[in-house]
C-alpha cells in the first residue's frame, strides 16, 4: 500500500518525498557512462582496421576467447552482444522518462530552449534526437553481431559495409553515437560535479572543449575507419562470403604445397 501511495503522490506514507527519482538518476548516469566508455573501447577495436587486416584479425580473435579455447568461438561474442543490448535497452527506457511525450510538450521545450538561447539545453535536446536515432540504427548493427558474430573480421565486416549496403546505417550510427556519449559524458560530469574545482564555471567551459575535442576526434577516427571497410569492401565485391585468412596462415600454406611440389 506505502509503495502504492507513494506512486501517486510521489510522497510516502511518512510525508517524505520519494527516493526513486533520484534512484532512478543514478542507474541512467551509471548505465550511460558504462555504454559511452564501452563505446570508446568499441571504437579503438574497430579502428585496428587501420593498422593492417592482420591485427584486426588479432582483435577479433581475442574477443573470440582464443586465448582459451582453440581457434576462438563467435559465440562469447554473442553473449557480450546480448549482455549490451540488455543495458541499451534499461539505459533508454530510463532515459524516456525526460522526454517529451506529447507534441504540445515537445512545442513548450521548443519554445523554452530558443527563448533562453542556453548552450546546455540545445545539448540536451541533441543528446535526446541522437539517443532517439540510435535506438533503430543500433538495433540493426546490434542484430546482425548478436545472430551471426562469426562474421566479424576484416572481410566480413567490409562485405557488409559495401555488399550489404549498411554504411549509411553505420555513417548515421557514428554521428549519433559520438554526439550523443560526448554530450552525455559532459553532463554527468556536470550533474554530479565531477572535476568541478574550485570555480564552477571555469570548469564548465574547460569541460565543454574537452567534449567537442573527444566529438572530433572520435569523429574523424570514426570516419577514417569506415572508408577503410568501404575500401576493403569494394575490392572485395567478387569475393563475397570469403572468410579472411591472416597472413602467416597464407604464408604457411604457400610453403606446404611448394614442399609438395
Amino acid at each position: 500500500m506505502s509503495n502504492l501511495i507513494e506512486g501517486f503522490l510521489g510522497k510516502s506514507v511518512e510525508g517524505k518525498k520519494s527516493r526513486m527519482p533520484a534512484k532512478l538518476d543514478y542507474w541512467q548516469s551509471a548505465t550511460g557512462l558504462f555504454l559511452a566508455l564501452f563505446m570508446w573501447g568499441h571504437m579503438f577495436f574497430v579502428s585496428s582496421i587501420l593498422v593492417s587486416k592482420d591485427f584486426m584479425y588479432s582483435v577479433t580473435k581475442m574477443f573470440e576467447g582464443i586465448s582459451f579455447i582453440k581457434g576462438g568461438n563467435p559465440f562469447i561474442v554473442s553473449v557480450a552482444v546480448a549482455i549490451i543490448i540488455t543495458i541499451i535497452v534499461i539505459h533508454a527506457a530510463l532515459g524516456m522518462r525526460k522526454l517529451p511525450t506529447k507534441y504540445r510538450e515537445y512545442q513548450v521545450f521548443r519554445t523554452h530552449m530558443k527563448m533562453i538561447n542556453h548552450e546546455d539545453t540545445t545539448l540536451w535536446f541533441i543528446q535526446a534526437f541522437t539517443g532517439f536515432a540510435m535506438f533503430f540504427l543500433a538495433s540493426a548493427h546490434l542484430f546482425i553481431m548478436l545472430t551471426v558474430p562469426e562474421t566479424i573480421g576484416p572481410y566480413g565486416s567490409a562485405d557488409r559495409m559495401v555488399s550489404g549496403w549498411m554504411w549509411p546505417i553505420y555513417l548515421l550510427l557514428l554521428l549519433a553515437v559520438e554526439f550523443h556519449g560526448s554530450i552525455g559524458l559532459y553532463r554527468l560530469c556536470v550533474k554530479w560535479g565531477w572535476f568541478e574545482g574550485d570555480d564552477a564555471k571555469v570548469t564548465r567551459v574547460k569541460l565543454k572543449k574537452l567534449k567537442w575535442f573527444i566529438t572530433v576526434f572520435f569523429l574523424v577516427l570514426g570516419l577514417a575507419t569506415l572508408a577503410a571497410y568501404v575500401k576493403i569492401g569494394l575490392s572485395h565485391r567478387d569475393q563475397v562470403g570469403q572468410r579472411y585468412q591472416p597472413t602467416a596462415q597464407v604464408q604457411m600454406i604457400k610453403n606446404d604445397m611448394l614442399a609438395r611440389v
